[in-house]
């Protein structure tokens, strides 16, 4: 039929909407003290918006010239499941975290941020950004969009090295030698992520 190219855009956007209102959400249960507008992540950064229009290009523009390649539902089913795997993930470590969890990094300790190695992190040194970098690949699997993907997976990738070398300077600072055992027993969770290390 004539729609069914575009309901992996429906699909996508499902997943877009949920992934917003639900950081909103589980910051409110997590940790209710820092809930503001910016919860949502909408702003999150102009790089995230290009990124989500330059992805709803591509859709458009394969959609009117490859019709059939927005109607496989393999990759419909193969992007769900990661993108709901890495939603699960993300807000099981806002919730295992509660106060200790933050959507920016901190660079003063606050009296209740302590040191979370169980649940989730018992797995992962880094369990919500495994969870947001498969659920950003995972929407563009669902909107079959090849170049997207490419461009997605190598700016995540960018964005997550930088981002856990910035925070892991932070933790052990606050952390010390508690933070380095933790470090010695459990990866990042991102692939060839390895973290600050102390020389």
């Amino acid at each position: 039929t004539m729609n069914e190219k575009y309901k992996s855009f429906g699909i996508y956007f499902a997943f877009l909407t949920m992934f917003h209102f639900s950081e909103y959400l589980f910051i409110s249960l997590s940790h209710p003290q820092s809930l503001t507008l910016d919860s949502f992540m909408l702003n999150h950064s102009i790089q995230y918006e290009i990124a989500a229009i330059i992805s709803w290009v591509e859709f458009f523009t394969e959609v009117y010239f490859y019709p059939d390649m927005k109607r496989i539902k393999t990759l419909w089913i193969i992007g769900s499941t990661i993108c709901l795997s890495g939603e699960i993930l993300r807000k099981t470590a806002m919730l295992t975290a509660r106060r200790s969890f933050h959507h920016l990094v901190q660079f003063q300790q606050a009296e209740e941020h302590k040191l979370v190695t169980d649940g989730v992190y018992s797995w992962f040194r880094h369990p919500s950004y495994v969870g947001w970098f498969y659920w950003s690949i995972g929407t563009q699997v669902i909107l079959a969009n090849p170049i997207c993907f490419v461009l997605y997976a190598i700016a995540s990738w960018v964005f997550f090295r930088e981002r856990v070398n910035t925070e892991e300077i932070t933790l052990l600072n606050f952390f010390g030698n508690e933070y380095v055992q933790y470090q010695a027993t459990t990866k990042t969770g991102l692939p060839f992520i390895e973290g600050y290390k102390v020389s």
